[in-house]
């Protein structure tokens, strides 16, 4: 229980110092695009990365924001789809997080 309370403070953190004015929320083309850019270029986890992405920034042709649909399971769905090298564990760790802060 401990790990979970932390583990949400320090994406709410981290969501925080990613900022908070939309204005700075770059638009991306695809969830993969801003995923690679958070994970491997910022060296955010796999889990904030994906978190920062569904929550922050517009995504898509249409600027969907957020991005990663309005349940759980069509956040998981959604995720598996646009990031299939990620795996299932850190996706439903993701979208957990994603619907709570959401």
């Amino acid at each position: 229980m401990r790990t979970a309370l932390f583990a949400l403070l320090a994406v709410g953190l981290a969501l925080a110092a990613c900022g908070g004015d939309k204005k700075d929320a770059d638009p991306f083309d695809t969830l993969q695009a801003c995923y690679d850019e958070h994970h491997t270029t910022e060296s955010l986890s796999v889990h904030d990365a994906i978190v920062v992405c569904c929550l922050d920034h517009p995504i898509g042709p249409s600027g969907e924001h957020p991005s990663c649909k309005n349940t759980q399971a069509d956040c998981v769905a959604h995720v598996h789809t646009e990031l299939p090298s990620v795996s299932d564990t850190d996706v439903q760790a993701a979208c957990t997080t994603y619907i709570t802060m959401k």
